[in-house]
């Protein structure tokens, strides 16, 4: 089952990855003070699909391809049976019917200064 989220163009220091998967649309956003972006006055986001068979590499380069100046950002994407959360330098691959997996993704992602609001996980959220 192919995976679907949202990548957030600004947060990728390369953006080479992009090519390698399948942009759905794309809109830009105005940034605003609650996003604590100050560095960005709009963002693009992509809503991607990634197939199953690709995942594991593609939450790897983009671990690898995030921004390491700005070390607050994440990039997700989800089917039914799995969600990858990935960071710079690390990615969990969480079993959505896990609510712990997805609590030590949270706090990994707090520990990097992302406002808790915005580590909206949860295994019931589509």
């Amino acid at each position: 089952m192919d995976y679907k989220g949202t990548i957030i163009e600004e947060s990728l220091e390369n953006k080479d990855v992009l090519n390698k998967i399948s942009i759905i649309s794309t809109k830009v956003e105005k940034v605003i003070d609650e996003h604590q972006t100050p560095w960005l006055n709009q963002w693009t986001l992509d809503t991607v699909e990634i197939t199953e068979n690709q995942a594991d590499f593609i939450a790897q380069e983009l671990s690898q391809s995030l921004d390491s100046k700005h070390n607050n950002w994440y990039v997700d994407f989800k089917n039914n049976n799995f969600h990858y959360i990935i960071f710079r330098n690390k990615v969990f691959k969480v079993d959505r019917s896990n609510k712990e997996q997805y609590n030590e993704a949270s706090k990994y992602g707090i520990s990097l200064s992302i406002p808790d609001y915005q580590l909206d996980f949860s295994p019931n959220i589509e």
